[in-house]
């Protein structure tokens, strides 16, 4: 009997504590619904330094910052400098937040080299498939996004600041990407608008333009978007053909001075300033000397980087943050589950303008008031 009763305790207290371990684990395992998020780890390509991806980046992470991903999305921009690798490195150190996390070896730029664009893609390539430490790559320009559009990959990617996608081969079409893992960020007739907007205020009859006349060239300066304003409005396009895709960026400022003195010559009542290596800060009074000495406006298509030295008009710096905002709300969704290619590509940013009242005083130019008004950003000294 004895015996018995010893068994039965023995049996009771190995049951309660089985129960106890057991219910240790249920406690310690979280249900499926509190399991921790993914952290999404990002890498960032380009084809080499801009200033629009410095904006764009810093649009982004301040969207990401907003949106709860990331504790804090505003790195500094440099100074005299195009370079996004200080920014990269500080996101890395400091973005903080634990669903995002800015890989620090993670930067990859081909400095606008052609012998180094290649090298760039296999080593992302090579990463991706030895390492598997890629979760979603930023691409940041034409370069960037058409290799990546081509590799043979599903990580997801968000192609940002191309002058068209659609145009660069990128994407065949607002209505699909073409590929599951990629979205690419466009804004229709986007150049088109900036050049009718040129045109609402000075009326002029013959526009000039410089650019590289080859199939890359044409679309890295939305060439059929400038074309279609020409006809709807019937003024005539003056254009300076050069090779400016070249390494040495004075090479490329001599010949868009050269390009500039000739449409001059050629009676140009305005200058649409095109994407162009040669737009360099340091070069921007010598290459624009001939334009504004014959009392000629330009309008930037890059933005108010380029009115700050010089230029008389462009869109405002809101419009590059825009875009980046744009960029966060894609990456928040691809987080969140959704198939790249399901997502819309498409947005618009706000009509705003930078001026240049240096520039205006240079070529003679008084803004009536409805210009001033539709101006949020003026820069008044020589730079």
């Amino acid at each position: 009997m004895k015996i018995c009763r010893c068994l039965l305790f023995l049996l009771t207290f190995f049951c309660l504590l089985c129960t106890g371990s057991f219910l240790t684990r249920l406690q310690a395992a979280p249900p499926d619904g509190d399991k921790l998020p993914k952290v999404w780890r990002v890498i960032y390509v380009e084809g080499g330094p801009f200033s629009d991806y410095q904006r764009i980046l810093r649009g982004l992470t301040l969207g990401l910052q907003e949106r709860g991903l990331i504790d804090n999305g505003q790195p500094p921009l440099p100074k005299d400098s195009e370079e996004v690798k200080g920014m990269w490195e500080w996101l890395a150190a400091h973005a903080g937040g634990t669903r995002i996390r800015f890989l620090p070896d993670g930067f990859y730029s081909a400095g606008w080299q052609d012998d180094q664009r290649e090298k760039v893609l296999q080593a992302v390539l090579e990463r991706i498939k030895t390492k598997g430490d890629v979760d979603l790559i930023l691409a940041f320009g034409t370069w960037a996004g058409q290799d990546l559009a081509k590799a043979d990959i599903q990580t997801p990617i968000i192609v940002s600041s191309v002058t068209n996608a659609i145009t660069a081969g990128i994407i065949p079409s607002v209505e699909d990407s073409g590929r599951d893992n990629l979205v690419a960020a466009i804004e229709p007739d986007r150049f088109k608008r900036q050049v009718l907007l040129f045109h609402d205020i000075f009326q002029f009859k013959k526009l000039g333009i410089a650019y590289e006349d080859t199939p890359s060239g044409h679309g890295s300066v939305a060439l059929n978007e400038i074309e279609a304003a020409a006809e709807e409005r019937g003024f005539e396009l003056l254009r300076c053909t050069e090779t400016f895709d070249v390494q040495d960026a004075d090479i490329a400022s001599d010949r868009l001075l050269a390009c500039h003195k000739k449409l001059v010559k050629e009676g140009a009542e305005a200058v649409y300033l095109t994407c162009n290596i040669g737009l360099q800060p340091s070069a921007m009074e010598r290459v624009l000397k001939p334009l504004a000495e014959a009392h000629i406006p330009t309008f930037s298509q890059l933005g108010a980087p380029d009115v700050v030295h010089g230029a008389l008009l462009s869109v405002a710096q809101t419009s590059t943050t825009d875009e980046g905002r744009f960029s966060a709300e894609l990456m928040e969704a691809i987080i969140n589950g959704i198939r790249p290619r399901d997502l819309s590509p498409v947005f618009e940013s706000a009509v705003s303008m930078a001026m240049n009242l240096y520039m205006a005083t240079q070529i003679g130019w008084n803004p009536p008031l409805e210009v001033l008004a539709a101006v949020d950003e003026f820069y008044q000294q020589k730079r």
